[in-house]
């Protein structure tokens, strides 16, 4: 029998793609900062009337919250925001394509965060698994880019890998820390537990990014509001992604949500081969090819 997770991670990576698709248009018309916040902004109030839904409608009692858990989604939220930002940063670097591969090590990552913060495991299968996503996301990265094994190495200390590496650190440990919140929580069913982190610490991102720009960009807010019909479509798929996210990573092991959510970037690929009628070379499709074939190995461990 299916896992339930499955096609919750499934339908959280669809709504990530429709997501990002959606907010690439508003570039258009907000800065980096402004299209990055409204992801937050017009995605608080429907997380809370999910929240509100499942305690009047649901019969799920609202959990007892503790420190440990309002810690764990304060560097959640936090670490998403930096994650968001320092990508961005480094895409206006020169040689940003190393540190683009680099900032792909998250899936990795996560399984070691994972294992140091809350005493994740994974089995033999789902490392090997985790592996080869690694390798089809790395072929995916150099597709289009001059980076070769030798450019990797040498490019270890450069500023590029760095910041991609904290990239990939930050995203993890949203990942995990977004987890570590809901499983702290005493009592309540997944379902709520894992809608109510949401709830805490989408309200603390929209804080904690409305006050930043508010000092450092003022007029995005206004334009924020100003642009709210094509916003809030962002928010709205964004907070749908985000309850099928949290909900896979109360259920389970965050490495092995992350991994088989990279089932994204094979929606991209198809949307880019048979809606956008792109060309592809050989490095991208050997990548799909290692993703979906971890996948599989993934499933056939835990089907």
């Amino acid at each position: 029998m299916v896992e339930l997770w499955i096609p919750i991670t499934i339908a959280a990576a669809f709504l990530q793609n429709l997501r990002s698709a959606l907010q690439k248009h508003l570039k258009a018309k907000l800065s980096t900062g402004g299209a990055s916040y409204v992801r937050f902004f017009y995605a608080w109030p429907f997380a809370i009337l999910y929240c509100w839904a499942l305690y009047v409608w649901g019969g799920h009692p609202i959990p007892e919250i503790n420190a440990l858990f309002l810690v764990y989604c304060l560097l959640g939220g936090l670490s998403q925001i930096l994650f968001t930002v320092l990508l961005i940063y480094l895409f206006s670097l020169r040689n940003f394509a190393v540190g683009t591969v680099y900032s792909k090590t998250e899936v990795v990552q996560v399984a070691f965060l994972g294992f140091i913060l809350l005493g994740d495991t994974v089995s033999l299968t789902a490392a090997l698994a985790i592996a080869l996503c690694f390798v089809g996301i790395m072929a995916l990265s150099v597709a289009h880019g001059e980076v070769t094994p030798g450019r990797l190495f040498t490019g270890l200390v450069e500023k590029p890998t760095l910041i991609g590496l904290l990239c990939g650190a930050f995203l993890g440990g949203s990942v995990v820390f977004f987890r570590g919140a809901a499983l702290e929580l005493p009592s309540g069913e997944v379902v709520m537990r894992a809608a109510f982190t949401l709830a805490v610490s989408v309200v603390m991102q929209t804080v904690i990014m409305g006050i930043y720009l508010r000092i450092r960009e003022p007029g995005q807010l206004t334009a924020v509001i100003r642009h709210w019909p094509p916003a809030l479509s962002v928010g709205i798929a964004g907070v749908l992604g985000s309850i099928c996210w949290f909900t896979a990573f109360t259920y389970q092991n965050a490495a092995y949500v992350r991994a088989l959510g990279q089932i994204e970037l094979v929606f991209t690929f198809a949307a880019s081969v048979f809606f956008f009628r792109e060309k592809t070379n050989r490095i991208e499709i050997a990548g799909i090819l290692l993703i979906v074939a971890a996948i599989l190995l993934l499933l056939a461990g835990k089907i």
